[in-house]
């Protein structure tokens, strides 16, 4: 087996998308100075991308569900996402950021199943909800 053969670039392609989108959706958490920013979501993003890549390379094995690997993505994400959230008095913080940091795994699922273009999707959405949305918020109070 060669180190550049078919299968590494694909895999590589696929962390490299996935570490760009997490790039694009960590910026504006980033410019905002939160808890979980560039690099968090950059390394939620490529981490999602192998775990679901490497499932793949299974999926003709008897009694393998890779479809689990998802699912235990979704559960370990939410543990992290649980750690930027804090209550100070009636006030809740970090909500945004561990929705975005769910959404950052779920990018990476995206590109670890080669789907670029729902990717892509998903990767706007965010960064529009979280800019636009923000705005909104800190005018209207919340933010």
């Amino acid at each position: 087996m060669e180190f550049l053969d078919t299968d590494t670039l694909l895999f590589g392609t696929k962390v490299i998308v996935a570490l760009f989108a997490g790039l694009l959706i960590g910026l504006e958490r980033e410019y905002k100075g939160k808890s979980a920013g560039l690099k968090t979501n950059m390394l939620v993003a490529i981490g999602a991308a192998v775990f679901v890549s490497t499932s793949l390379q299974f999926r003709y094995e008897d009694g393998v569900d890779v479809t689990r690997v998802l699912g235990q993505v979704v559960v370990g994400i939410g543990f992290l996402g649980a750690g930027v959230i804090v209550q100070k008095g009636d006030k809740i913080k970090g909500l945004t950021t561990a929705a975005t940091i769910w959404c950052s795994a779920a990018a990476g699922c995206l590109a670890g199943t080669e789907m670029y273009s729902e990717l892509l999707l998903l990767t706007l959405l965010v960064v529009f909800i979280n800019i636009v949305f923000g705005y909104v918020d800190a005018r209207i109070g919340k933010g």
